[in-house]
């Protein structure tokens, strides 16, 4: 499957103030360019999702997840590179969109970051007006990237 998405930074966060978000925890078992193999715990799920190469842009590349178990995410966890990632997703949906936050802890705090997965790299949207600088295809915004050199020490 092709994951098409677009990365932003965020003026504020604000407009969180009321919503629920779910931390997530993830790490890397391979961060080649040509592929990522990502273990994540989100709330009480596990899930592994291999990531191939962006395109040219950066905003599409190729993702394989499947969910496992949370004993088992817990356990590959422990095989993963230094560098695990600790954040708060927040969903918001604006007009059939829907924009993923992400709010990160420990070594990566201070940043956040808006995504939102299109249908096209064409496809429309509306920028809510918390919406700051576009990132997509900033290798610097991967988490792949932050997970081995921190927000902290930019």
């Amino acid at each position: 499957m092709t994951e098409i998405e677009r990365k932003f930074l965020l003026k504020n966060t604000d407009f969180l103030k009321g919503i629920e978000g779910k931390r997530i925890t993830q790490g890397y078992i391979c961060t080649d360019p040509e592929r990522t193999v990502r273990v994540r715990i989100k709330s009480d799920q596990g899930f592994l999702t291999i990531k191939g190469k962006s395109n040219d842009s950066g905003l599409s590349r190729y993702e394989w997840e499947k969910e496992i178990t949370t004993q088992e995410a817990e356990q590959l966890l422990q095989l993963c590179l230094p560098g695990v990632i600790d954040k708060t997703r927040y969903e918001v949906i604006i007009e059939n969109h829907l924009w993923e936050i992400d709010i990160f802890h420990g070594e990566n705090k201070g940043l956040t970051l808006a995504e939102i997965e299109l249908q096209s790299e064409e496809e429309p949207f509306l920028k809510p007006e918390w919406i700051d600088k576009e990132v997509t295809g900033d290798k610097q915004y991967y988490n792949s990237y932050i997970s081995e050199k921190p927000y902290s020490i930019w």
